[in-house]
């Protein structure tokens, strides 16, 4: 099968490219910097040779079409994960426009499944106090309606999700991934969880949100996509709902995209899907990455209600500001408000590694690449074989 994939230097995308290769799939990737392919792709022992690379950007209608030619599937991962409100305007644009158009595209030449990589903060929770719902209080599946957030990461991630759904309403074998944040070895571009994992480490972070996330591992999720290509009920999962949250449950919509999708039950069966990977609290993350690293790692865990203020403040100031601040509204607000995965939403069949067993390997890499002094992996590294 021939898979056309956008944002492969990414975390996301170059993992399920080794995925995909190592199933025996071909790959043609599109991307705006080929140098980067084999920075992205070799970490990963993916050869040269089993990826065709076409130069182009998501959002331009013409190179994403020729990208997308003769195609059996297209995984489109192409994404801006960051809190960083700096890149409000790129993940406007590649987010939202990049997603209509890599979708229309595909739809309009690819045969096969057509896998969008969502997110979990695109999914509004189950309110507190619905009476008509059998679902628990703060959990999402398949069947949340998309939510309507403030965050420019996670809004316009709810617009890419209007527009995945859209296509699945009118009967495109479109399929929707929800990754949890991931960490895992190799990560390209040094991406936002792994960041704030090496600044804890390296004490940057004393104080944290109380709360807590989705988290898992970046391989499982490319084992995810890589299932997705071959499994026969991949786009027959649900039935859908184009639904958006009402405004009060999550604020107000920042984009006319929001507002313009359909609403309410429609469309054929389609298929979406949750990331393999569990709900952590705040607690049990730096508890995990004590027990990794056998460090003390002190820290203060603050109700979330009063560190949003602090992190409406610091994006403001990071507007300006040079330097990253690590004290994100986005990633204080998803640890007050995130959803957890049902007990029923599914994982396309895969266990999800032990939590202790990514962070290590993502220390261990980080260290191995120079992102981490040794000294602060503590017992993570070298490999605790080794230590012992």
């Amino acid at each position: 099968m021939l898979v056309t994939v956008t944002g492969g230097t990414g975390f996301v995308g170059a993992h399920s490219i080794a995925a995909m290769v190592s199933a025996g799939h071909r790959v043609r990737m599109l991307v705006r910097d080929p140098s980067k392919v084999e920075r992205a792709l070799a970490p990963l022992h993916v050869e040269p040779s089993a990826v065709d690379v076409v130069a182009g950007d998501v959002t331009d209608e013409r190179s994403v079409a020729g990208a997308v030619r003769g195609a059996d599937a297209v995984l489109h991962a192409a994404s801006v994960y960051s809190f960083d409100s700096r890149l409000r305007a790129r993940m406007r644009r590649v987010n939202e426009r990049g997603t209509e158009v890599v979708l229309g595209a595909a739809r309009r030449a690819a045969g096969g499944p057509i896998i969008h990589v969502s997110t979990v903060v695109a999914l509004a929770p189950e309110p507190s106090r619905d009476p008509s719902s059998p679902a628990r209080p703060g959990t999402i599946d398949e069947r949340s309606p998309v939510a309507r957030p403030r965050e420019t990461y996670a809004a316009t991630k709810a617009a890419a999700e209007l527009v995945a759904r859209r296509h699945q309403a009118e009967g495109a074998p479109v399929v929707i991934t929800y990754p949890p944040a991931l960490l895992g070895p190799h990560d390209p571009n040094l991406g936002d969880q792994t960041a704030r994992l090496r600044d804890a480490l390296r004490g940057l972070m004393p104080l944290w949100p109380a709360g807590g996330f989705p988290l898992g591992d970046v391989r499982d999720t490319a084992a995810l996509h890589a299932r997705l290509l071959t499994a026969p009920d991949a786009t027959s999962a649900v039935r859908d709902t184009a639904t958006i949250a009402p405004t009060a449950r999550t604020g107000s919509a920042p984009h006319a995209a929001c507002d313009a999708a359909p609403a309410g039950p429609g469309g054929p069966e389609t298929g979406r899907h949750f990331g393999p990977g569990r709900y952590v609290t705040t607690r049990e993350y730096v508890r995990v990455l004590r027990e990794v690293t056998g460090r003390a790692l002190p820290a203060a865990f603050l109700p979330a209600a009063t560190m949003i203020p602090v992190g409406l403040l610091a994006d403001l100031v990071q507007r300006v500001w040079p330097w990253h601040i690590p004290a994100e509204y986005g990633a204080i607000h998803t640890c007050a408000h995130a959803g957890r995965p049902a007990g029923t939403a599914g994982a396309g069949g895969i266990t999800p590694r032990p939590l202790a067993e990514t962070v290590g390997d993502t220390v261990r890499w980080l260290c191995e690449s120079g992102h981490l002094p040794a000294g602060r992996a503590g017992l993570a590294y070298p490999a605790p074989a080794l230590v012992r």
